[in-house]
Formats: structure tokens, C-alpha cells, sequence
């Protein structure tokens, strides 16, 4: 990393100046936060630590670095985990920091890769027809036996791309009718986020989740017209389509007029209750949010909170329990899917070394920094095998794909479940 002259240029100034945030300056340098963070503990250096990366930013904003490619990959290769905002005794928000910088820098990578990820962001997340009809092509691709035909003729990184790819479903999760009734007493009016990934590889889940909070008195309203939550975009430095998304999500839940908004996905729930700083200089919309933010919980926050009133039938197995970074780090929701996984008859939840680690996946982390990604899921799986469980309950679609990779790869061969998958299972009217 080059020093430049105190004085940068006049046209960098003004981008320099944006980085001066107030939560720089709450940082007291303690370095409590250095062996929570994967960077560090995998690579002992302090540009990779949560402290030496607010230094860097502190030191960008005052002119004495530049926003070069060595600055970017040092903001890039923090996986956003926020294990350092759980142990920062200063209540440092080091993801709102993250987020600030990587808008300046915009998406990581070459440029076709920057230019490839702001197609993305831009022109696919927010369109859930676009996403259905480019997963449709997939599932044509590995149906067709076109995948096994050209695996082995894709380029190196294509190659690791596509061997990560799971199976896509043979159906998608369909937004119909809108509105699904309580199964008996009516305790609660819920809107159930539908999400990007969620109702393409995972609309079991959906459904499930629909399930479970039907059976336990709630009306679920899905809005047909929500759209992704904009986590992706915010993460990776593109915040244009990311509040844009979101106040397309702010009208339509307020206008659902819902209790709550219940989120089965760690990463979307807390970029979700996070509206309200993605929006805070939008005087039409800042309000809104903080009504919005204050709605959402997550799937097992909020029935932990409502109270499982359906009966439970037994499960006899052993599991373990993989706590996603969105959802114990950026949410503080670490106890109530483990109280509810002990509700269920039968079923022994046995806990790993480090639940609360990355397991590396991190949005699409695992696509643009696979060696450190790799490196991280080695260790989950390890932690994974040593507890001798025979399936693992990961409730983030993120953490599921990761944890079947690894298992598929590394070993042993494991189940992967979402906590509703579980509590469906275990509920009379689920019995299977």
C-alpha cells in the first residue's frame, strides 16, 4: 500500500471525507475482537483483524493511503461474520463500517467480475421472474446430463463453481393464495418473507415454515409483490438497488398490516432489521423503516417468543447446531432455536466446538475468496464430525449449501436441516 501526500486530490477528497464515520472513532484499539475473527486466526496479521482494518479505514480517511486494490482486498477478505461485534466491549458496529467502505469501493474483483456482480445486483436479484427463469436453465442444465458433459471442461475456478452447485428442486416455491389461515386459535397476523434464494433451492423450507406457523396459530400473509431483501448488494458495496429493494419491502409489509415480519433466513433477517440504517438519510423512508426493522424476527425468535403450542412428536436422532453469523452475531439469536430443538421429544442436540464460527460461506464469499472460504470449512466440518451427530441444523440457506458441500467433499456424510425442517417433521400434522 502506497502513502500518498497528506493533501489528496480534489477529486478523491470528497470520498475520502465519507469514510470518516462516528464508529471509527469508538474503537479503542483493545484487540479483544482478534481471535474471534477468522481472517486473523487463520492468517495472524493485523491488516486482516477487525482493529487493524479500522485502522486502515481511519488512516484512508484522513488521506495518508490510498483506496487502491491492496486497501480493497483488506476490506474484501472480511467475511462480515460480526463475530468482533460480539466481543467488542465498545459495541463497535464493525459491519456498518464494512458496508460503508465497500460502497466507496465498490464490488470486489477484476473488472468483467465487478461488472458481471453489478449485473447481478442490478438487473437479477431484484426480479424474481429473472431468478426463476435463470434457476429454471439450471435445473434444465443437470437434468440434461449437460452438467457431467462439461464439468470437466470448465476452467479451473468455473470448475469449483459448478461442483458447488446443489441440485436444483424439480419446483419452486409458489406465493399462492397470499394470505394462509391459523390452524385453530388465531394468536397472530405474520408476513413470511419469501426471499431470492430461499423459495429456489430451499422451498421446502418455505413451506415448512408456512406449516409450523400455521399450526401454531398464526395467519400468514405472503405478499406477491415482495421482492429480495437486498442483502447481497449491501454486503458487497452496492447500495443503489439495495434501497430501492427495500422500500419496496418497507410498502408492502406495512400495507400487509402484520404483527410481525418472520424471516427464515439468518443473512436476510438482519439485513432486514438493518433497514432502518440503510434508509436513515431518507427523510420519505426513514421512519418507515424503523416501524419496518422493529417487525422483523427471525423464524425461531419469534415462535420461541409466541410459544410452540402444537403438539410434538418424538424424533430420535442426534444433532448439532451450526449458530449462522446473521443470525448469533448480527441478531444476538443464539438461545431460542436451541430451546426449540430441546422441545422436540427424542431429539439430543449436541453441541460442536466453535457453533459460532463461519463456516465460510458469508454471501458469496465461498465464489470470491474460495481459499480462505475452504480454510474456514475444513474447520467447521472437523468441529461437525468430532460431535458425532448424525445432522446438523443450520437455519441460513447460506450455511446449509456450505455445510452439504463440505460434507459431500470433505466428510463425513451428514443431513443438513433448517430448524423449521425440524419442527415440521415433529408436529402431528407433519408426521411423515
Amino acid at each position: 500500500m502506497e502513502l500518498v501526500p497528506t493533501k489528496p486530490q480534489e477529486t478523491v477528497a470528497d470520498q475520502l471525507a465519507s469514510l470518516d464515520i462516528p464508529e471509527l472513532h469508538q474503537c479503542v484499539h483493545c484487540g479483544l475482537c482478534l481471535n474471534q475473527c477468522p481472517t486473523y486466526r487463520a492468517l495472524r496479521l493485523e491488516p486482516a483483524s477487525p482493529r487493524g482494518r479500522i485502522h486502515l479505514v481511519t488512516a484512508a480517511a484522513e488521506g495518508r493511503i490510498e483506496l487502491g486494490d491492496r486497501f480493497k482486498e483488506h476490506m474484501y477478505l472480511c467475511l462480515l461474520c460480526r463475530a468482533c461485534e460480539t466481543a467488542c466491549p465498545s459495541g463497535v458496529r464493525y459491519g456498518h463500517i464494512a458496508e460503508t467502505v465497500r460502497e466507496r469501493l465498490g464490488p470486489p474483483g477484476s473488472p468483467f467480475a465487478r461488472a458481471l456482480l453489478s449485473l447481478v445486483f442490478t438487473r437479477l436479484l431484484p426480479y424474481p421472474r429473472r431468478l426463476r427463469f435463470l434457476f429454471a436453465l439450471l435445473r434444465l442444465y443437470q437434468r440434461t446430463g449437460m452438467q457431467h458433459i462439461l464439468q470437466p471442461l470448465l476452467p479451473g475456478k468455473l470448475r469449483e463453481m459448478d461442483a458447488m452447485l446443489p441440485v436444483i428442486p424439480d419446483k419452486f416455491f409458489n406465493i399462492m393464495p397470499t394470505v394462509l389461515p391459523a390452524i385453530g386459535e388465531r394468536r397472530a397476523r405474520v408476513g413470511l418473507l419469501n426471499g431470492c434464494v430461499m423459495p429456489l433451492l430451499f422451498g421446502d423450507v418455505n413451506e415448512a415454515t408456512v406449516r409450523v406457523l400455521q399450526r401454531n396459530g398464526c395467519d400468514v400473509v405472503l405478499p406477491n409483490n415482495q421482492i429480495c431483501c437486498g442483502a447481497l448488494n449491501t454486503h458487497n458495496g452496492e447500495s443503489v438497488a439495495a434501497k430501492r429493494m427495500a422500500r419496496r419491502n418497507i410498502d408492502v409489509f406495512l400495507d400487509a398490516n402484520v404483527d410481525a415480519i418472520v424471516v427464515n433466513a439468518a443473512g436476510c433477517g438482519a439485513a432486514m432489521k438493518e433497514y432502518r440504517h440503510l434508509l436513515r438519510d431518507d427523510p420519505a423512508y426513514r421512519e418507515k423503516a424503523e416501524s419496518f426493522s422493529a417487525r422483523v424476527k427471525d423464524s425461531g425468535e419469534f415462535l420461541a417468543g409466541l410459544g410452540i403450542v402444537a403438539k410434538l412428536r418424538a424424533l430420535e436422532m442426534t444433532v448439532t447446531y451450526q449458530d449462522p453469523c446473521h443470525l448469533a452475531h448480527g441478531q444476538g439469536v443464539r438461545a431460542q432455536p436451541r430451546q426449540l430443538l430441546q422441545m422436540i421429544p427424542g431429539l439430543k442436540l449436541t453441541e460442536m466446538e466453535g457453533a459460532d464460527r463461519c463456516c465460510g460461506s458469508a454471501g458469496i464469499y465461498n465464489l470470491t475468496h474460495s481459499g480462505m472460504s475452504q480454510h474456514l470449512l475444513k474447520e467447521k466440518i472437523q468441529s461437525v464430525a468430532a460431535t458425532g451427530a448424525e445432522a446438523v441444523v443450520a437455519p441460513n440457506p447460506g450455511c446449509m449449501l456450505q455445510l452439504a458441500y463440505g460434507a459431500r467433499r470433505y466428510g463425513p456424510q451428514l443431513k443438513i436441516y433448517h430448524l423449521m425442517d425440524l419442527l415440521d417433521r415433529a408436529s402431528d400434522a407433519g408426521a411423515r
